[in-house]
């Protein structure tokens, strides 16, 4: 039987809220290890004088607890 924990981070980008995403998972991963999912919870775009000048997310991510 395999225990899974999840965190919560925020992420954001300049680029996409995928990109964003990535950035959430590549920075967790480098003091969590095993993760198998991450859930996008919000997705907010930062505007500047009309333009979209960011995009920033609240993820879920799920990994196993080593015993």
């Amino acid at each position: 039987m395999s225990v899974v924990k999840v965190i919560e981070v925020l992420a954001d980008s300049k680029v996409s809220w995928e990109d964003a995403t990535k950035t959430a998972v590549k920075e967790a991963s480098k003091s969590v290890h095993g993760i198998k999912s991450v859930y996008v919870r919000n997705m907010r775009a930062l505007v500047e004088d009309g333009e979209v000048t960011g995009y920033r997310i609240n993820a879920k991510i799920s990994f196993e607890v080593e015993a």
